[in-house]
């Protein structure tokens, strides 16, 4: 099933992903990789129940994270947020496909690199925990694992200040000029390391 939304805005209010400018900061709403995590558990139990139908489904524990997965709500509250902090982001998208993913796009629509921060990605405890649970690394579930929903966009640092200590939000990383690259700065060894599209792709997907 396919579905196109058409509409109308003034000009000056349509935000793109071709705007974000070197320095600009990089900011998520909410939190990543829940979504996932929850599509692991759903996974594991199913094919507990093709092994053995009388067993009965484990999903004590997993509430927030299935209900990432099950019950995904778009973040149509973040632009009345935005109006109310006098905020206009340069260049926006939402997390449908993993923020490395979404990253690059706009990198590639706005002709810019960036340096996102490891420490700085914000992941619910209950995911962390899930994914440590069945040997994950929670961060490749947030960089990769897509369906959260969340948007990812890009601010002038003059509005640092504005946003800095708000709790939907979290300033990950920044812009930096196009040839400096896609970079994930590791937690600790402040190591470079090249962020890659993992998550889904509708046109490398097709027919799966």
């Amino acid at each position: 099933m396919s579905i196109t939304a058409i509409g109308l805005q003034d000009e000056q209010k349509i935000v793109k992903r071709s705007g974000a400018k070197p320095n600009d900061l990089l900011v998520v709403t909410g939190d990543l990789g829940g979504a996932y995590m929850g599509l692991q558990i759903l996974e594991r139990e199913h094919a507990v129940y093709l092994a053995n139908p009388n067993m009965q489904p484990e999903m004590e524990g997993y509430d927030y994270i299935l209900q990432r997965q099950l019950k995904p709500e778009a973040r149509t509250d973040i632009r009345t947020t935005l109006e109310e902090m006098d905020i206009v982001p340069t260049s926006m998208i939402d997390i449908s496909d993993g923020l490395a993913s979404e990253i690059l796009h706009l990198s590639d629509q706005s002709k810019v690199g960036f340096h996102l921060y490891e420490e700085k990605i914000p992941m619910d405890t209950q995911m962390i925990n899930t994914a440590e649970e069945l040997n994950f690394n929670p961060v490749i579930a947030a960089l990769n694992g897509g369906e959260d929903y969340e948007l990812l966009f890009t601010i002038s640092p003059d509005s640092y200040d504005k946003i800095k200590n708000h709790p939907d939000f979290t300033i990950i990383g920044h812009a930096v000029e196009a040839n400096q690259g896609n970079y994930m700065v590791a937690r600790g060894s402040n190591e470079l390391i090249k962020l890659t599209a993992q998550g889904w792709d509708a046109f490398l997907n097709k027919g799966e």
